[in-house]
C-alpha cells in the first residue's frame, strides 16, 4: 500500500520527465507528462548498472504496462537473439564505459 501511495504521490507532485530511483539496480520510474490525448503518466525506465555502478547505456527501455514488459522478455528469452549478440560481439570492438555517479534518492520497492 506504501508503494502505491509513493507513486500516486509522484504523478500528482512530480515533475515532468522527473526521475526517481528505486531500490532495484538499474530500473527508475519516470513521469511522463500529460498531452492532449491523455493524463500524466508514469514508466518503468530499465539501465542495467555496470560494474562501475553506472547505467549501461545513455536511455535505457521505458515500459509503461505489463504487455510491454511480456514481448520484451519474450524477446530477451530468444535464443537467435542470444546468437546475434555473440556475432556481433565477435565483430565489433570493445567499448569503454564512463559516466556519473549514481544519486542518492531511492524509492523503496
Amino acid at each position: 500500500m506504501e508503494l502505491t501511495k509513493t507513486l500516486k504521490d509522484f504523478i500528482e507532485e512530480g515533475a515532468d520527465w522527473e526521475r526517481k530511483q528505486t531500490s532495484l539496480k538499474g530500473v527508475s520510474l519516470i513521469r511522463l507528462p500529460a498531452t492532449k490525448n491523455r493524463a500524466a503518466s508514469l514508466a518503468i525506465d530499465i539501465n542495467p548498472v555496470g560494474e562501475n555502478g553506472l547505467p549501461m547505456k545513455k536511455k535505457g527501455i521505458m515500459i509503461m504496462n505489463a504487455a510491454e514488459l511480456a514481448a520484451f522478455r519474450a524477446t530477451f528469452n530468444n535464443e537467435k537473439v542470444d546468437s546475434l549478440i555473440a556475432a556481433l560481439e565477435d565483430v565489433l570492438p570493445e567499448r569503454k564505459s564512463a559516466g556519473k555517479p549514481a544519486k542518492a534518492d531511492v524509492l523503496q520497492i
